[in-house]
């Protein structure tokens, strides 16, 4: 077993109204010799924004924002804007996270060219209606009929209120392969896996096509006791010489509700569409206090990492309430990763 060090919480949520309910499932990125964090700023009323700290090395926090950087701006995201994560692709830094309306939750992209000035692009995932999606559920072979169990909660409100499948933890590749931009993004129960030329061609037509192959975009689906429930992206894809390291998120049911746990997984670095190793057993899972006890009790949710000479630092949201960082070495998880190879 793979020996992760559990280095603590490094931030907490503050009595400043933005974030006076929790703080959560940072966005993280190594840029100028500085690690910026984007996190999931909560105030009451779970209404979210995007709150920013630097930190100096890992763990320690030098400067933190008294007001959220990212904030609500349109109906579409009138709830909050939730679980940032962040990659640089050439020039350009990609922020994308959940625009939540209070029914609807969609993936959406920002960008910019120095982290300060954010260009919103808009929702770019699918916004397909929920009874379409059930339709094509229905239709045989088009796409698996769990899909369908996993998501009938969503059910309209009035017949007023448009009701689209839920899509979820957005992640970029940090840069394109084969000239083509790739990204994950999560319809439950599994993640799925999108490439394009161009972010403008995710048209309509182009979603379209895609759910009528759906099941040659399914990436990853539960494969393990600890997986057996969900599973979704995590922190976005490292570049390594074995493979892309994908540390995603694993749920499983208990007697005590849901327990989320951190995973990982090797993908073909020229084709990730396929899977090269994953590991049988989490990564990490709660265990100490803060994890266990929160605003969603037994969390632990990997969305950001940096790497520091042969240590992997992974960033994430600890019982939904606070922010904690676990670290191992990269060199000895992709070793272990290996000996799981297909």
């Amino acid at each position: 077993m793979l020996k992760v060090k559990k280095e603590g919480i490094i931030l907490r949520k503050t009595e400043l109204n933005f974030e006076n309910e929790g703080v959560l499932n940072p966005a993280v990125i190594k840029e100028n010799g500085k690690i910026h964090l984007f996190y999931r700023a909560v105030a009451k009323g779970n209404f979210s924004s995007i709150g920013y700290c630097v930190l100096s090395d890992p763990t320690t926090v030098e400067e933190r924002s008294e007001s959220p950087v990212i904030v609500p701006e349109s109906d579409e995201d009138k709830h909050g804007i939730e679980d940032p994560r962040i990659v640089k692709i050439e020039d350009v830094f990609y922020l994308t996270y959940t625009s939540y309306d209070g029914i609807n939750a969609l993936g959406t992209l920002s960008v910019s060219k120095d982290l300060k000035f954010w260009e919103n692009k808009g929702i770019i995932v699918p916004k397909i209606p929920y009874e379409k999606f059930k339709l094509l559920s229905e239709a045989e072979g088009l796409i698996p009929e769990k899909y369908k169990r996993y998501n009938q909660f969503q059910i309209s409100h009035t017949d007023s209120d448009p009701i689209f499948l839920w899509d979820k933890n957005l992640i970029f590749f940090p840069r394109k392969i084969n000239g083509r931009f790739y990204f994950i993004h999560r319809i439950r129960p599994d993640i799925q896996i999108v490439s394009t030329e161009n972010i403008e061609d995710l048209t309509t037509e182009f979603w379209e096509d895609y759910f009528f192959h759906f099941n040659n975009h399914i990436l990853l689906s539960a494969k393990y006791d600890h997986e057996s429930s969900y599973i979704g992206g995590g922190c976005p894809p490292i570049e390594t010489e074995y493979g892309w390291l994908m540390i995603y998120h694993g749920v499983h049911d208990t007697v005590n509700g849901y327990v989320y746990s951190a995973c990982a997984a090797l993908l073909d670095l020229e084709n990730p569409e396929k899977e090269i190793s994953r590991l049988p057993y989490p990564l990490f899972k709660p265990e100490e206090e803060w994890e266990l006890e929160g605003e969603v009790s037994n969390v632990c949710f990997p969305t950001g990492a940096v790497v520091e000479k042969d240590r992997l630092y992974i960033y994430y949201g600890a019982a939904d309430e606070r922010i904690a960082v676990a670290s191992l070495s990269i060199d000895k998880l992709l070793k272990e990763l290996m000996m799981y190879a297909v």
